[in-house]
């Protein structure tokens, strides 16, 4: 058996890794976009590195877009097979590859205009709408902690993850030649303790790992910290310098913490008399999915759900999702608080909303999470004195601040108590995968000192024996 990584490998997104069982079985885990790499995303979004048509199955880990961004392509390009995910995962792709269809369609025909100007051949977009719902006939959904046959020999096992919701390990129980492989690809690892989500389950015994190493070589805040930070944010910039706060937030996750926190600040009666807008059509979908889980939901929100009906809710919210009443906030000098997305600030309604309150020193950019480094919340993360959005140079006088403590990815120390119900005198391969490359050094060291042996970092396409 033999393991290939077209994907995360030394970086942080476009999650891919085929497993080759035999001369002709293969199975893909994950198939996600690259995002914010500058130049080379579009190149790296269009070479697989293998050929989609002779993969027999898809597992998919969660629903991020560097997780599952790359389906409608693969099935465009050729893959005729079943896409095994967990029932909230597929709820959550049905959304997400469809907006994303759509931001490429937008994209492309913006880029266009501009190329026939210049008399240059138009360009495409990796996938269509229509490529996209093209997809969701193959989804097989799979519960948490039931196994179920994929093909002769191969069994997989979900077990949470606690990072998204509906995000899983993938446990492989592999018969190849009457010897069994374990293998298990942690997808992205959450948080113990989480403010809404389950914490990660134990799984079982592996001989080969596949793990994310987003954060490891760091710690986050407490969590608890966030609300308070965020209030205090919140009261700088819209109480005393009568300005705006614009948060960056994945629509995944992200938006629906935030809500979450600011639910209870209005809970303990400290939520400012402001308007709180979320403008993201992506947005408002994802919470009313979210909301039809609540199985998912840790014991604390389970409790909270007695005496408060929506928990994602408070005095103040208001959801836009048509366009024109998004370009009115723009006008607008009211003083409120904006959550929209993109996360990493590198596409959607946030990049016009940052672009046009960046220059006023009385607002806030409030950056919330991971950004690749040439996205541009990443790039506003350096403090620039001025900064580029849609070709043009924008003087950065906004305050750009971060609240750390909000990452869905496990830091150190959630990832070794994740790995902690393993024996690793048992594993005998290691793959550190997701994570920038002397991230993945540093955790690797970690790691080899709690008594795992032989620890890979793959690079791009490479290919190991197991």
């Amino acid at each position: 058996m033999k393991i290939s990584f077209h994907g995360a490998a030394r970086t942080v997104t476009g999650s891919k890794h085929l497993l080759h069982i035999n001369p002709t079985k293969k199975i893909l885990l994950d198939c996600g976009m690259f995002q914010g790499m500058g130049i080379d995303t579009t190149r790296l979004n269009s070479e697989w590195g293998f050929e989609p048509s002779e993969v027999d199955h898809v597992i998919i880990s969660h629903g991020h877009i560097d997780h599952i961004g790359l389906l409608p392509k693969l099935v465009k390009d050729g893959y005729k097979g079943k896409i095994y995910c967990t029932p909230p995962t597929a709820s959550l792709a049905r959304l997400l590859l469809v907006d994303s269809a759509r931001i490429q369609e937008a994209d492309v025909k913006y880029v266009n205009k501009h190329r026939q100007k210049e008399h240059k051949p138009p360009v495409a977009p990796l996938y269509t709408e229509e490529d996209a719902t093209a997809v969701f006939p193959l989804f097989e959904t799979i519960p948490y902690n039931e196994p179920y046959i994929v093909d002769e020999g191969i069994e997989l096992l979900y077990t949470d993850c606690g990072h998204i919701l509906g995000s899983a390990a993938i446990n492989l129980k592999i018969k190849e030649k009457g010897v069994t492989t374990h293998l298990t690809f942690s997808g992205d690892v959450g948080r113990y303790r989480d403010m809404i989500l389950r914490s990660p389950q134990d799984f079982p015994q592996a001989d080969v790992i596949i793990m994310e190493s987003t954060y490891g070589d760091k710690l986050h805040d407490l969590q608890a910290v966030a609300t308070d930070k965020l209030l205090d944010h919140i009261v700088e910039t819209c109480l005393k310098r009568k300005g705006k706060l614009v948060m960056p937030a994945f629509s995944l996750g992200r938006t629906q913490e935030i809500l979450y926190m600011l639910n209870r600040l209005e809970l303990e009666k400290r939520l400012p008399p402001l308007t709180y807008y979320v403008d993201s059509p992506l947005s408002v979908k994802m919470t009313e999915t979210i909301k039809r889980y609540p199985a998912c939901f840790n014991s604390n929100v389970q409790h909270l759900l007695r005496k408060d009906d929506d928990v994602f809710s408070f005095k103040g919210l208001t959801y836009i999702e048509d366009v024109d009443d998004s370009i009115r906030l723009n006008d607008s000098k009211e003083p409120c608080v904006i959550i929209s997305a993109s996360g990493m600030a590198e596409a959607g309604r946030v990049k016009h909303h940052i672009a046009n309150n960046i220059t006023d020193s009385r607002n806030t950019i409030l950056l919330t999470g991971y950004c690749e480094p040439g996205s541009l919340g990443g790039r506003l993360k350096a403090n620039p004195p001025e900064v580029r959005i849609f070709g043009r140079a924008f003087p950065v006088k906004a305050h750009i601040a971060e609240i750390t403590s909000l990452s869905a990815h496990g830091d150190y120390e959630d990832m070794s108590q994740w790995l902690a119900c393993q024996d690793p005198r048992q594993v005998r391969k290691l793959f550190l995968v997701h994570g920038e490359y002397e991230v993945q050094q540093r955790f690797s060291d970690r790691l080899q000192r709690k008594g795992f042996e032989d620890i890979e970092i793959p690079a791009q396409h490479t290919v190991y024996g197991i």
